[in-house]
């Protein structure tokens, strides 16, 4: 960042790297003096484009030289750059920089000690470019390996390049994972990572920052391993131990290329949503009859994973030809196309709209369809915009069930705002007019719940007392802020039950019996099938969110409703 020799008031900047020292010799500073004046010395590391990333010194706010990525090679670039940072503050005497400047080996008979640096301020700043991909967790808790160690991030240290091993599970921070529907697999922050991008056998992982690269996505297959797809190369544990870092390799199916999914570690078990089961409520299962999801042995042979079809379950309010489905850039009503073949895809979404394409009314399903699998879930995150179930069956036979509960599909649009509004307590009434009669919107994303509005303080006393010190009332609805790395406070905090005791916390029978609460998801919760719902990011801690994954499935059903 900044050397200065010898009362020349000239400083230098220089990048030492393998290819060498890139960067400017020795040259003035621009405002004060260098050793009687403060002055600003910077290293700016633009990383916006993964592709052209380079740096740039500056002395004051003046860029004095820029080093790419490409002038040093991609080797020297990720060994100099692709980790964590640390500041040095060196006062030396001597040495082979200052030689050739005083023409002497210093120092001499003349340098005298003593000297001082006085260091005025050291910030960092990060602002937008190749930042965190905004996406969703889909599953949350410890993924465990051979003979049920656990994943970890090396020494739970969030540094770049940092060694991904599997110890034995111990609950550390580094042992808490969330998949997310951008098919990366995050703990602390950042995420689970091929070094450089690499494609060849062998080629170790890391924790880094999430960028958004082929580097960073991973998909599940049915057996249990995690493919990297840019590599077509299986997450391995090398030694089948504790002992070495973990690599890709051509995957095999071996024990130490299973992995499974995040799961937190709760009383209630690790069931991932369906037919059985009990949510918050105890409300019964609530799925619909059979008669509701129609005839099954009509629905087409699906020529790719699987055959969905799309139900119109509206009682009557729109016809078929006004339920429309939009997917992979295909907008058509049910009345034109009522199956869909769905291929193998990832953080894929299937929208719904009635009335007439791209209406107020509409609403979404998530999922990611593997070549004999599918991950798929209905969810209230964000908002509610129509009334969603879902049912998968498999060609072992196996049904599951998630979204609304029948009864809320058997009343009244205008019935379910009424409901809403008269269980939730007063902070939360807005939600029901706030964009009615097109949806209701989730509390984070109520201006009423963000900084400046009148609930502005609803969680921050609460979320303070429990560890989510300077998060915002918006950032623990939406798990944003620190909580974005905490998967279980998160859902601690919406459901009150931080202050328990962490055997407690994972009970439903707790969950939402005082406040501060996140009684929007409440809502959602007693209205599901099976009481399962995804009423927060990290609501299927404890295993309560509408995800559901099936392997080799044959249908899936779609009912939208009104």
């Amino acid at each position: 960042m900044m050397e200065d020799v010898n009362g020349l008031n000239k400083a230098s900047q220089t990048l030492h790297d393998a290819a060498g020292g890139s960067g400017h010799r020795l040259i003035a500073c621009p405002t004060s003096k260098c050793e009687s004046g403060y002055n600003t010395y910077s290293v700016i590391v633009n990383r916006t484009s993964t592709k052209a990333e380079y740096l740039q010194f500056a002395m004051d706010g003046r860029v004095t030289d820029t080093v790419t990525e490409a002038q040093v090679g991609a080797t020297a670039w990720h060994e100099a750059i692709d980790h964590g940072f640390f500041i040095i503050f060196d006062l030396a005497m001597g040495g082979n920089y200052p030689d050739p400047l005083c023409d002497c080996t210093a120092p001499t008979a003349a340098t005298t000690p003593g000297g001082s640096m006085s260091v005025k301020y050291v910030a960092v700043y990060e602002k937008g470019g190749n930042s965190t991909p905004t996406a969703r967790a889909v599953s949350a808790g410890r993924v465990t390996g051979v003979d049920g160690t656990c994943l970890a991030n090396q020494n739970s240290l969030n540094t770049e390049g940092n060694p991904i091993d599997v110890r034995a599970c111990n609950g550390s921070a580094g042992q808490r994972w969330s998949a997310y529907s951008d098919r990366t697999l995050r703990t602390e922050g950042g995420c689970l990572d091929v070094v450089s991008g690499g494609t060849t056998s062998g080629t170790d992982v890391d924790w880094y920052a999430c960028n958004g690269t082929a580097a960073q996505a991973w998909t599940r297959e049915a057996d249990g391993e995690l493919v990297n797809p840019k590599s077509g190369l299986c997450l391995t544990d090398p030694g089948g131990n504790t002992a070495v870092r973990l690599d890709i390799e051509t995957c095999t199916g071996a024990a130490a290329q299973r992995w499974s999914k995040p799961t937190a570690t709760s009383a209630s078990g690790t069931g991932t949503g369906g037919t059985s089961g009990t949510g918050p409520a105890k409300t019964g299962s609530g799925a619909p009859p059979a008669s509701f999801w129609g005839p099954t042995s009509t629905i087409p042979k699906a020529k790719k994973v699987l055959e969905v079809k799309i139900l119109n379950r509206t009682n009557g309010h729109y016809p078929n030809s006004e339920v429309y489905w939009s997917f992979d850039g295909t907008e058509k009503s049910i009345a034109q196309q009522p199956y869909i073949d769905m291929p193998a895809n990832s953080a894929g979404r299937m929208y719904f709209y009635l009335g007439s394409k791209n209406s107020k009314y509409f609403d979404f399903i998530e999922f990611t369809v593997g070549s004999s699998s599918i991950n798929v879930d209905t969810t209230r995150v964000d908002r509610f915009g129509l009334k969603l179930a879902l049912l998968v069956h498999s060609h072992g036979g196996s049904t599951q069930e998630v979204g609304e509960n029948y009864a809320t599909f058997k009343e009244s649009r205008a019935a379910t705002f009424a409901r809403f509004k008269a269980f939730v307590p007063t902070p939360f009434k807005g939600l029901a007019t706030i964009n009615a009669p097109y949806g209701i919107p989730s509390p984070g994303n109520d201006p009423a719940f963000q900084p400046g509005g009148k609930y502005a303080s609803y969680f921050t006393a609460y979320a303070a007392a429990h560890g989510a010190a300077g998060d915002t009332t918006a950032e623990v609805f939406g798990c944003g802020g620190t909580l974005s790395a905490n998967p279980p406070l998160c859902a601690g905090l919406n459901r009150h039950v931080a202050q328990l005791p962490v055997s407690g916390q994972s009970n439903p029978a707790n969950f939402y019996r005082a406040g501060p609460a996140n009684y929007y998801a409440e809502f959602w919760h007693r209205n599901a099938i099976n009481g399962k719902q995804y009423g927060f990011p990290y609501d299927d801690d404890a295993n309560q969110s509408s995800d559901v994954s099936v392997a080799n499935p044959q249908y899936m059903i779609v009912a939208v409703g009104w």
